[in-house]
């Protein structure tokens, strides 16, 4: 059985501290509902991916919440909390659940608020997705987690750091110029025009990476309607089928070692998606990948096999991850120029793959046929990865 996305929707991303978590996924899941020529009665189950909802926000049974602020009180309703993947996650057991036949027509999407909770509790909150016995209690957050990573890449493939540091930058130059234009992006409007000095003399947070290596704390909600390809069949007129997905996992820092570099659970996930898609890297056009940090970027782009490992960061400085090079990254401005609110960045990617497809991109000129998204949760602990195409299988 086809499963197809008929409608998709995201709040802007940035502060919503007037908002309760469900009252902010209703904005994003009535802009996916008004586009999918469906009912409420339609709608089976619903699927919210969320972190930290317990912590920002003193809210951790979310389903049911959600369901009810939504019009869809007494249904099947299930909170997904994978770290950063908590929405892709979501998605991926919806996925299979149509797939198999349970539902025709379910919501899946995911809410966070980590910027209207504050720099400390977030940044606490966020913690909570490395070890909690060898990792958080030296001190280890994810600044330090990824800046960990970026010197035992510059080690590992003989790139002195300084000069990955300035490979870095153009992650951050790239994306930040997507979020600019990008109307539903916490840094719409703003730091367009970076320039190579600029990230690296902008504050430094952990040694190698400065403020703009990384991505911002956002508050932020998006959606997916997804059904079988045969309810969609005669409501709407553009499905876009979703062709493959995959996940993997892995444990603590010290147990991925120096592999940590290769991502070997995206690598797993990635070769997931491409065979259950029936494609391959050359395939994809466009890729949504996790870039909580600049490195992140370049470490996926040898993982999901795009470069060769270790080719990531010339590959990058080079201009081959923009428009018009080998592989389209990020042109929604990814995490570092759209915002990160991290239970929603799973099917916040989704929104975007969707948009893109269908041409609804307006400062996105490429032309695309099949996507992938990424998403990363915790230290490399789970990865998920989702193919999106106008073709079906």
């Amino acid at each position: 059985m086809e499963v197809v996305v008929m409608g998709v929707g995201q709040t802007k991303f940035g502060t919503h501290s007037d908002k309760s978590l469900p009252e902010l996924f209703a904005q994003a899941f009535f802009e996916a509902f008004d586009s999918s020529n469906i009912e409420l009665k339609d709608i089976e189950a619903l699927y919210i991916g969320n972190f930290v909802g317990e912590i920002t926000d003193g809210s951790a049974n979310l389903g049911g919440f959600i369901a009810d602020e939504i019009g869809l009180s007494g249904i099947q309703a299930m909170r997904y909390e994978s770290a950063c993947c908590s929405s892709a996650v979501a998605f991926k057991e919806a996925y299979l659940a149509i797939k198999h036949g349970v539902y025709d027509c379910v919501v899946v999407g995911g809410v966070e608020k980590l910027k209207s909770a504050g720099t400390s509790v977030g940044t606490r909150a966020l913690a909570t997705a490395v070890d909690g016995v060898y990792e958080i209690n030296v001190g280890l957050t994810f600044p330090g987690v990824f800046a960990l990573v970026a010197r035992l890449y510059a080690e590992t493939y003989g790139i002195p750091l300084e000069k990955l540091r300035e490979m870095m930058a153009y992650v951050s130059i790239k994306n930040h110029r997507y979020g600019a234009k990008n109307p539903k992006a916490q840094f719409y409007n703003k730091l367009g025009n970076l320039k190579v000095e600029d990230v690296l003399n902008s504050k430094m947070i952990c040694s190698p990476l400065t403020l703009l290596d990384c991505c911002p704390m956002t508050d932020g909600a998006s959606a997916v309607i997804l059904a079988s390809e045969k309810f969609a069949k005669d409501r709407i007129d553009e499905p876009v089928y979703v062709r493959g997905v995959g996940q993997s996992s892995a444990g603590s820092l010290f147990r991925q070692k120096r592999e940590i570099v290769k991502a070997l659970p995206r690598r797993k996930s990635s070769e997931m998606a491409y065979k259950m898609a029936g494609l391959s890297p050359k395939d994809i056009d466009v890729a949504l990948v996790h870039d909580c940090f600049t490195i992140a970027e370049i470490v996926a782009l040898g993982a999901m096999g795009f470069f060769n490992y270790g080719e990531g960061a010339k590959a990058t400085a080079e201009g081959l991850t923009d428009v018009g090079g080998k592989i389209a990254v990020n042109v929604d401005g990814g995490l570092i120029g759209k915002g990160h609110p991290v239970g929603a960045t799973g099917t916040a990617q989704i929104y975007s793959a969707v948009k893109i497809l269908r041409n609804e991109l307006d400062f996105v000129n490429v032309d695309a046929e099949n996507i992938i998204t990424d998403t990363l949760g915790g230290d490399f602990g789970t990865l998920v990865n989702v193919i999106l195409s106008i073709h079906r299988r």
